[in-house]
């Protein structure tokens, strides 16, 4: 030790450079704790070489990477056996058995020892707790967080199904009236009437003369005019009632009573409010007996004709609130009420036709307009529901997944019932108070199938003590 010391104060009194005081140096003692370590790996036999970035290659012999840096040398010291790692894998959780141990990828493969799969990942131990015959499922807070599992109890409501359907408007047949003669008559007179245009109750039409209705005009005023049967009411009525079934207005036989004159032409008006929706008089013609001459509907009140689905029968009843929108007004709404459910369905298009009742104060719905009836099928009966995000529907079973706490979850085979508002009835599966699985739960039906999958690999697979004993032969490779 002396002497290296001297020499080394002869190196650096001579001046020589950094380089000579380390050759002379490493003469003597090791430069770095590090080197004691190389000069004993340069001894041994690397297992195998891996990539100086810490990506997942590895090669048996020395290669370099892409960027021309040397591969790692893995020794047996950085590699730890099977024998040594057994324990410290199992030391995690020495309390519960280790039922197998199974690929970190998710692969259906497992093992019965642990091993190392070709990327060099340990294999995950499957402790006896975890693996549950009910075949409920366990997450780790962690992955609840990460998945965003979200939960939600059971209750009961009210389904709220809102079927809709297209239609037309067409008016109320109790509101349309004709007016057409009885007897033979001749037009002398039409008033400024269209098609199309708004009349009154009352309103004059048109003058007609008919020689039917004169000579029953002026049989009642002889009648009602003599001095022997004028005063005997017994006598005029089969006169009158000749009269009325001619059609004659009741205010022209009024004005006949009180004047006791019969008039020449008779004045026809409009039995009602509405609009003219056809118009045939015309002045100086004919009209034979059953001819129609004027046609007037009162579309105040109107029907709204939609052909409902035959698969939504079943939630359709008279009584039922319906808002209605037409296609003409796109931001207004009428609303009525279920009147008529016709009983036949439409061969061709499978719907059956619906009426409802619609106030049209306003005469904005018109005969024949388009229409979209939304009809409320809400029943006040509340039962048991859950969100649809909840169900999961194979097309031959329906399930949920029961959330059972402590990151437990467990599927559950349900029997449906009505579905709307963005809620599914439940008859048969669940209890009121249950909570269900509403968010990521394709997540968690995943992860159980993976662990069923990986229960039959694991029921198929040899057992350990097999294994030991088959290697213990020399069978086991």
């Amino acid at each position: 030790m002396k002497t290296s010391r001297l020499l080394t104060m002869i190196a650096l009194g001579a001046g020589i450079g950094l380089a000579g005081y380390w050759s002379v140096e490493r003469s003597f003692w090791p430069l770095h704790p590090h080197s004691t370590a190389a000069s004993a790996a340069a001894d041994k036999t690397p297992l195998y070489y891996r990539d100086p970035a810490g990506a997942p290659f590895w090669s048996a012999v020395p290669k370099k990477d892409q960027q021309g840096r040397d591969y790692l040398p893995v020794y047996d010291e950085d590699e730890p056996s099977t024998e040594s790692a057994k324990p410290k894998r199992q030391q995690a959780d020495s309390s519960r058995r280790i039922l197998y141990y199974r690929n970190p990828m998710g692969l259906p493969d497992t093992s019965p020892v642990p091993k190392k799969d070709p990327m060099g990942m340990d294999y995950v131990p499957v402790y006896e707790g975890d693996d549950q015959e009910d075949g409920s499922v366990k997450l780790s807070p962690g992955k609840i967080q990460r998945t965003g599992v979200k939960s939600e109890p059971v209750e009961r409501r009210s389904i709220r199904i809102l079927v809709k359907s297209p239609g037309t408007i067409q008016l109320d047949e109790r509101r349309v009236s004709v007016i057409a003669m009885r007897a033979e008559s001749f037009v002398q007179k039409v008033a400024d009437v269209t098609t199309g245009t708004r009349v009154k109750a009352g309103q004059p039409l048109m003058q007609i003369y008919s020689s039917a209705v004169a000579s029953a005009a002026a049989e009642y005023l002889s009648t009602i005019t003599s001095k022997t049967t004028g005063g005997i009411e017994a006598y005029g009525r089969g006169s009158r009632q000749r009269l009325i079934n001619l059609d004659v207005p009741e205010q022209v036989i009024a004005d006949m009573e009180k004047s006791h004159v019969a008039p020449v032409t008779v004045q026809w008006s409009a039995p009602r409010d509405g609009i003219v929706l056809e118009r045939n008089a015309i002045e100086g013609m004919r009209a034979n007996p059953g001819d129609v001459l004027f046609r007037i509907a009162d579309i105040s009140v109107v029907w709204a004709l939609v052909d409902v689905a035959e698969r939504d029968l079943g939630n359709i009843a008279v009584g039922q609130p319906v808002t209605v929108r037409a296609r003409s007004y796109p931001t207004r709404t009428f609303s009525g009420r279920i009147a008529v459910v016709y009983p036949q369905v439409n061969r061709e298009t499978r719907t059956a036709r619906v009426r409802i009742e619609l106030a049209n104060p306003d005469v904005a719905l018109l005969p024949d307009m388009y229409v979209d009836a939304d009809i409320d099928t809400a029943d006040s009966k509340s039962v048991l529901a859950v969100p649809d995000s909840s169900v999961l529907d194979t097309g031959s079973r329906q399930a949920v997944l029961v959330d059972k706490g402590e990151g437990r979850y467990e599927p559950r085979e349900v029997k449906l019932g009505r579905r709307g508002g963005s809620y599914i009835e439940v008859r048969e599966g669940l209890a009121d108070g249950e909570a269900v699985v509403t968010s990521a739960n394709f997540l968690i039906d995943a992860e159980s199938n993976l662990k069923a999958a990986l229960k039959g690999f694991a029921e198929a697979a040899p057992n350990p003590s097999d294994t030991g004993a088959a290697h213990s032969t020399g069978e086991h490779k």
